[in-house]
């Protein structure tokens, strides 16, 4: 058993030797670009709550009396929101559109929108929507503007709930 033990070294020197090799030229080579010459990228990411499904009712005596005792509220709120409906176009070609229903058991919860596209470089005319509210037709926000974008650039929309406007970072 002795006499295995230095080729068993060697062994395992020779396996770690080849491992490293590996690593050290997987580490910078093959080159990995992720845009390539005059792109951009257009990210759309954000956080919003949908608008409720339909509006708090009020609740007769009658309808109250039939609850139990401990579920006597004068107002009966559904929890359920809204699905939000994005479309963000690049001069006027669509580039996302995406429908995202509220998570969450009673589909209450906000939503997490991420999106990434890439583009060409250069001037564009940027247009997103969006419906937060299902029992409104057509886009509740909406934010048309003029970029110009520089390669390797990344450029931000998101959309800020106290003050209900998209903003381009």
């Amino acid at each position: 058993m002795s006499a295995l033990k230095p080729k068993w070294f060697l062994l395992q020197v020779l396996n770690y030797t080849v491992f490293m090799i590996m690593v050290w030229y997987f580490s910078f080579s093959p080159p990995y670009r992720q845009l390539v010459d005059e792109q951009s990228v257009v990210t759309l990411a954000f956080g919003h709550a949908g608008g409720r499904i339909s509006e708090c009712k009020v609740l007769s005596q009658e309808e109250l009396e039939k609850l139990a005792p401990n579920m006597r509220k004068p107002t009966d709120c559904p929890r359920e929101r809204s699905p939000i409906t994005i479309e963000l176009q690049l001069d006027n070609q669509p580039a996302i559109s995406d429908v995202f229903q509220a998570p969450g058991f009673y589909q209450d919860q906000s939503v997490d929108v991420y999106r990434n596209v890439k583009v060409a470089s250069g001037k564009h005319m940027l247009s997103v929507w969006m419906n937060d509210d299902i029992n409104v037709d057509g886009h509740t926000h909406r934010l048309d503007q003029s970029v110009n974008l520089k390669p390797a650039q990344r450029l931000v929309v998101s959309f800020d709930a106290m003050t209900n406007e998209f903003s381009i970072k």
